[in-house]
């Protein structure tokens, strides 16, 4: 049985801020210009129960926000256990453990013994299996046949503007994001993007905030999602995505 860890995260708060960002994404003009591919589903334990309650919720919604392909999760030591290792700098998720003992206590008017069931809360941090390197295949999630991309008609012009930015970008897996600590853009490969007009507008974003580094224009990028600086950035980087796309010839 995995052992819980004690940490300075708030629980609920997490679980809410995921609930909250999940619906404000739902609602119009925003939409994910990428497919995600991959197994979907319930998330399953690293033995392949799958998980009850808000633990459900949470890591599914979590998994999608994410764009993880595997429906896995583990804590560090059952990766160990498998002969595999989470990736430096990875974040792991939340899982809520709650149960319930019965204690004997003395009852402080008559002395004698009664049983008192006492309810507790506790937390165990996990990964997702694309968080993970060198785990049996079955806990990633396999590939599916690449679909039609449509062409930009500014594909020229898009690729001469690219050329011109010396940023690091890698392309592989869901997700779309800079890291400031590594320094390099992640994409999505180009073949999930419904257009390569969207894959463009989309990179645009994430350049805009590598020119953030602290080695270029040392914009302050925020602590945690959704607080001022977070949200200032976000406004910057979607004023420069608009712009190349709505100007490139």
């Amino acid at each position: 049985m995995p052992v819980s860890r004690r940490s300075s995260r708030d629980v609920a708060a997490e679980i809410t801020d995921l609930i909250i960002r999940k619906l404000e994404e739902g609602v119009p003009p925003w939409s994910r210009p990428w497919r995600i591919s991959g197994g979907g589903g319930r998330p399953l334990r690293h033995c392949g129960t799958p998980y009850t309650g808000i633990n459900t919720l949470y890591l599914w919604a979590l998994g999608d926000a994410m764009g993880y392909r595997s429906r896995f999760w583990m804590t560090y030591r059952q990766a160990e256990a498998l002969g595999a290792n989470v990736r430096r700098g990875e974040t792991g998720a939340i899982s809520v453990y709650y149960s319930s003992f019965k204690k004997l206590e003395e009852h402080p008017e008559t002395g004698k013994e009664v049983e008192r069931n006492i309810r507790f809360l506790r937390h165990y941090i996990v990964f997702n299996a694309d968080q993970i390197d060198a785990l049996p295949a079955y806990f990633y999630a396999p590939d599916e046949p690449q679909m039609p991309v449509a062409p930009s008609l500014r594909q020229a012009a898009i690729d001469a503007f690219f050329a011109g930015i010396p940023a690091d970008v890698r392309h592989g897996g869901n997700q779309a994001y800079f890291t400031p600590t590594f320094d390099y853009i992640q994409m999505p490969n180009r073949t999930s993007f419904r257009s390569m007009d969207l894959y463009a507008s989309t990179r645009c974003h994430e350049t805009v905030h590598w020119s953030g580094h602290a080695d270029r224009l040392a914009r302050t990028f925020g602590k945690r999602f959704g607080d001022k600086a977070y949200a200032f950035e976000e406004l910057v980087a979607l004023s420069g995505q608009s712009a190349p796309p709505a100007t490139l010839q």
